[in-house]
């Protein structure tokens, strides 16, 4: 039942709403003043308050700013006999849901209330997911290799320099891009994705810049490229050593002058973008071999990032199993598997050829082969790391 905070310090005012919303069946309790609708407020969880806008000790504009300063989880809803568009605006922008003056019509209370909800579930959905995607995307560990990279995201990640990641394949290097984007500035734009490796050498500027219409004979519409999808956000490259020679050279030209030209096109689009890479290639051997762009190499690696095999962080394959038991149990929807302390010391002596992504696989073959608890013998039996 929707719970619903009435701040009004007239007493008939009070029971009139009461009446209505009970009725409607919503759990109602009041406050004569907002002084006391603000202790209510700190002390317990409401879905909605309607709190009246002129009052002694506090103004409900008084208790609304508070409510938003202390981060209370309650849609506002703000009613006044003496209301005018001014003051609507400012307790809009303040952060109330709507404003609705005395005496209310029903209907139109009625569906503020409901739109109120509609938002205040809308609101705990996104808190939710959000935490979900935190958990899915949490760097688990807490080796020496590690918390190195830990503390070097959490510098990097609230200026705008530009951020090159090594390491070997399945080590985490997008895990680490992620990181950087929600801890960053940009963190309510887009984090958008490029595998340069997974794209032909001759559609690599299209996927990248975009193109128009018309301009080779597959483009049958207008494209918008990585750059403009990922304009104010960040662009994360991934294997950027994949990249031809010709692409290395638009891409030094987007970052030098933050614009970019559409594939047949003439005109210079601004963008801005912050560029996080990633490669599990030697980009000076590269430079010196002449297949990489030594100019380039140095716009992207402002901060290089050093992400480790699992073979240099052993003593986090505990951490890391416990993580994966627990998230593939909920994407099965089945109880959660235990393992033995003889399993967890017999894969933490294996040689991961794939990483943190190869040890995922194999505790998710455990999970499907073995019984109630994983055994040293399920271990031997159903691994085979290289």
């Amino acid at each position: 039942m929707p719970k619903v905070l009435i701040i009004d310090d007239e007493k008939s005012i009070r029971s009139t709403l009461r009446e209505i919303l009970e009725y409607e069946k919503f759990d109602v309790e009041e406050a004569k003043d907002g002084e006391e609708g603000l202790e209510m407020l700190k002390k317990a969880k409401y879905d909605i308050a309607l709190c009246d806008i002129q009052m002694p000790k506090l103004t409900g504009i008084e208790v609304l700013q508070k409510v938003m300063e202390e981060g209370i989880d309650c849609q506002f809803i703000m009613i006044s006999a003496h209301g005018t568009i001014e003051t609507a605006v400012e307790a809009t922008k303040i952060g109330a849901f709507d404003f609705i003056q005395k005496p209310p019509d029903l209907n139109r209370l009625l569906l503020a209330l409901r739109n109120a909800l509609d938002k205040s579930s809308l609101v705990t959905e996104t808190k939710v997911l959000k935490k979900k995607i935190s958990k899915t995307f949490d760097i688990v560990g807490e080796s020496k290799e590690i918390n190195e990279v830990k503390e070097a995201i959490k510098k990097v990640a609230p200026t705008e320099a530009r951020v090159l990641i090594t390491g070997p394949n399945g080590s985490g290097k997008e895990l680490v891009a992620r990181w950087i984007h929600e801890q960053s500035d940009r963190s309510g734009l887009s984090l958008v994705e490029v595998n340069c490796a997974a794209i032909p050498s001759e559609l690599i500027e299209s996927e990248l810049f975009g193109h128009e219409k018309g301009s080779f004979t597959s483009a049958h519409k207008q494209r918008i490229g990585k750059f403009e999808q990922a304009n104010g956000g960040t662009l994360f490259m991934d294997e950027i050593g994949d990249m031809s020679l010709a692409a290395q050279a638009k891409v030094l030209r987007a970052l030098q002058e933050s614009k970019i030209t559409r594939v047949g096109g003439d005109k210079a689009i601004s963008v801005d973008v912050r560029v996080v890479a990633a490669t599990n290639k030697d980009l000076k051997q590269m430079i010196k071999d002449g297949t990489f762009r030594e100019d380039l190499y140095h716009r992207l690696s402002v901060i290089v990032i050093q992400v480790p095999s699992l073979k240099d962080r052993a003593s986090d394959i505990p951490l890391l199993v416990d993580k994966f038991l627990e998230d593939i149990a909920n994407e099965y929807g089945n109880t959660r598997k235990s393992i033995s302390k003889a399993a967890l010391t017999f894969l933490q002596k294996l040689q991961w050829s794939g990483n943190i992504r190869e040890l995922r696989n194999v505790v998710e073959r455990l999970i499907i082969m073995s019984g109630d608890e994983i055994s040293e013998g399920d271990v031997k039996k159903y691994a085979d790391p290289d």
